[in-house]
């Protein structure tokens, strides 16, 4: 059974298919529209790259097609701002000055050519692990490549390669579908399916780690396509190659999973421990999690936030002995190595975080990992927040804690 990786536009058809080449002519064009961050109108220029033909067509998703828009802070000649506001689940203000649409590989080396003019690229996919300062200067790609390819089994694993600009949550109910299994506690994370190895996503007892087999990229220094396997993606708690200097240049075009064949429940989890007592399947367990996230996390789309924000500190063993005789009710995680993941939640919930509001940033009512935006709130606000955060939990517990999003503010 073949699923076709498709770099295209969905369901979606397009009028136009063009050949690349070198840039040999640029079409013009702009429009006006509201713009929701309060200015009324902005201009879109879009520079589509020619070849010696064009050919109008409808075209299907299974077709490759190039589509960039530029979108510039301002336009001297028309005197009208051309702004692009950035999506993030934080809804925090942000702007990229040039912005890029990335939904084939057919346009990877065009888009390095751009970045040489730039320098600097952000690569960004469903903007719901960034805090993002209000204007992103440089080269700003948005990734939204589609398709799902199944390779067959090997040394009894079923073998997946993802487009990068799939849907994180939907991959994993596509997955399922088609009985590949594996996956299941990592259900409604949001994000797309390249950002997850950024972040080395976890949640319930699972990390990607364990189900990854390799990742496709882009080297912006080599201006090729390369594979990174498991090993050399360096993977750690809440880390990898891409937050790295090392990985900055490289953009995830696609991610390749493995899946076992035979499948077993982890429900190591309170939340999960009810699972135990009957004949757990993995849909039973893809259930049990969303319905567990839906009840202690907010959604981004009614309350904006990244999801937990702080990851969960390490202690070694003599650290933790310690906290525990201070403090008994200290919830902690014993892991492989004898040291202890500490419930950062715990620790914010305890000096009274939870439910508190300061300016336009409020701490979940349900959840002191997650701070949300209440209305209106930047990204110097929500840091101030984090900050003071992590000085009450240094100050009481002698324990630093870290952001867990990236941090493209200053």
């Amino acid at each position: 059974m073949r699923f076709p990786l498709k770099f295209g536009a969905g369901n979606e058809s397009r009028t136009r298919d063009l050949n690349l080449g070198k840039v040999a002519l640029y079409q013009l064009s702009y429009s006006r529209k509201e713009h929701r961050s309060g200015c009324k109108f902005y201009i879109i220029f879009q520079f589509f790259v020619w070849n010696c033909s064009l050919k109008t067509s409808n075209i299907s998703s299974e077709e490759h097609y190039f589509n960039i828009e530029f979108l510039l802070m301002s336009n001297p000649t028309l005197f009208q701002p051309a702004l692009s506001q950035i999506s993030n689940t934080l809804a925090l203000p942000c702007v990229a000055s040039h912005a890029v649409t990335l939904t084939s590989l057919d346009q990877l080396p065009t888009v390095s050519s751009f970045k040489e003019d730039f320098g600097k690229v952000n690569l960004i996919g469903g903007g719901s692990n960034l805090i993002l300062p209000e204007k992103l200067d440089g080269l700003t790609v948005l990734v939204r490549n589609k398709g799902i390819n199944y390779l067959g089994e090997k040394q009894g694993c079923h073998i997946v390669e993802v487009a990068a600009g799939e849907v994180w949550h939907d991959w994993i109910a596509y997955a399922l579908r088609h009985g590949w299994y594996g996956l299941e506690n990592l259900a409604l994370i949001p994000g797309t399916v390249g950002a997850a190895p950024v972040q080395n996503i976890g949640a319930y007892g699972v990390e990607l780690a364990q189900l990854f087999d390799s990742v496709k990229v882009w080297d912006f220094r080599k201006n090729a396509l390369q594979i990174l396997t498991k090993q050399e993606c360096s993977f750690s708690y809440r880390h990898s190659i891409f937050k790295q200097d090392e990985g900055i240049d490289l953009l995830i075009v696609s991610v390749t999973f493995r899946l076992p064949v035979k499948w077993t429940a982890v429900l190591d989890y309170p939340d999960l421990h009810d699972l135990r007592e009957s004949i757990v399947t993995p849909q039973a367990v893809f259930e049990k999690v969303v319905s567990v996230r839906r009840r202690k996390l907010p959604d981004p789309e009614v309350t904006p936030n990244v999801g937990s924000f702080f990851k969960n500190p390490v202690v070694n063993q003599e650290r933790y002995q310690k906290l525990k005789r201070d403090f008994p009710a200290l919830i902690a995680y014993p892991q492989t190595d004898g040291k202890f993941k500490l419930a950062a939640g715990w620790l914010i919930d305890f000096l009274g975080w939870k439910g508190r509001q300061v300016g336009p940033v409020k701490i979940h009512d349900r959840q002191a990992l997650v701070l949300t935006n209440a209305g209106g709130a930047s990204a110097a606000d929500v840091l101030m927040v984090a900050g003071e955060i992590q000085r009450d939990v240094a100050q009481q517990f002698g324990v630093e804690l870290h952001i867990e999003p990236a941090c493209w503010a200053k």
